[in-house]
């Protein structure tokens, strides 16, 4: 089933066309990696995804747990919030954290977005509050158990080390309950050993809560290793998709990006 369908999206700021008759399909459940050299228009492709810009030219459809790709709706002209109620989750290439809240906090201001009860159950601290707010803060305790950071959840996210830092921008992204994950360079910054831990945690986290997952990042080892198709742009165009192993020997690709074949290790 198709999750999400792009079509000759484009924008433009002013005379720059940034994104160029982009085009992408994700289907259920797959792993698919963005990849291109810097300004090749990647997170510009996010933020269109999100909302955070909205396209000049093209159609955004994502289908929201429908069978007939004809009940896909258009998230062209949704506002962010929109497009996540929707079911779409992202993380930055720059982390976005409440760095003065604590842990804890961060995930359970995501939580919020779908509580069960109204603004006047929370200003008089009514039962239904008081019930909900606990589910919402075991949850998140759950959620920080998985990426091994329950421990710290009353430290502010400002303290965090910088992968853990990371980890928390996914858990906060998961608590939205998305159907799509969009992940915007998530090993930036990290050692070889946290990046090979973040593959597995990438891996799990699509199998335990059924998701889509759209990848941007530069790490070649963790984009070949664990995404089944890739898609590159260059200059605000798809130029080249297929397998890890069809796109390391493109010669399109080699010129505008990787300058060697890659080994995928096979």
């Amino acid at each position: 089933m198709t999750v999400l369908k792009a079509s000759n999206v484009s924008i433009f700021f002013g005379g720059l066309k940034a994104v160029s008759n982009f085009n992408l399909t994700l289907n259920e459940g797959e792993l698919v990696g963005l990849i291109g050299p810097n300004g090749a228009g990647k997170t510009t492709a996010f933020n269109i995804l999100t909302g955070v810009y909205v396209p000049n030219e093209g159609e955004i459809l994502f289908n929201v747990g429908q069978k007939s790709d004809e009940k896909m709706i258009n998230l062209v002209g949704l506002k962010p919030y929109q497009i996540t109620k929707q079911g779409i989750a992202r993380t930055f290439q720059n982390i976005r954290l409440f760095k003065d809240l604590t842990v804890l906090d961060n995930v359970r201001i995501a939580y919020h977005f779908n509580a069960k009860y109204n603004t006047l159950d929370a200003l008089l601290r009514t039962p239904k509050f008081f019930k909900e707010e606990a589910v919402i803060k075991e949850k998140a305790l759950q959620l920080l158990e998985i990426f091994n950071i329950h421990h710290k959840s009353n430290e502010l996210a400002k303290n965090l080390p910088y992968g853990e830092q990371r980890k928390l921008e996914i858990a906060r992204a998961l608590a939205t309950n998305p159907k799509l994950l969009l992940l915007d360079e998530p090993a930036a910054g990290m050692n070889p050993q946290e990046t090979n831990d973040l593959m597995k945690l990438i891996q799990f986290i699509r199998e335990q809560f059924k998701l889509t997952i759209l990848l941007i990042e530069h790490d070649m080892n963790l984009v070949m290793g664990i995404c089944e198709r890739i898609s590159v742009l260059d200059y605000g165009q798809i130029i080249a998709e297929g397998t890890p192993a069809e796109i390391s020997k493109n010669p399109k690709v080699i010129k505008a990006y990787l300058g060697e074949e890659l080994d995928t290790g096979a």
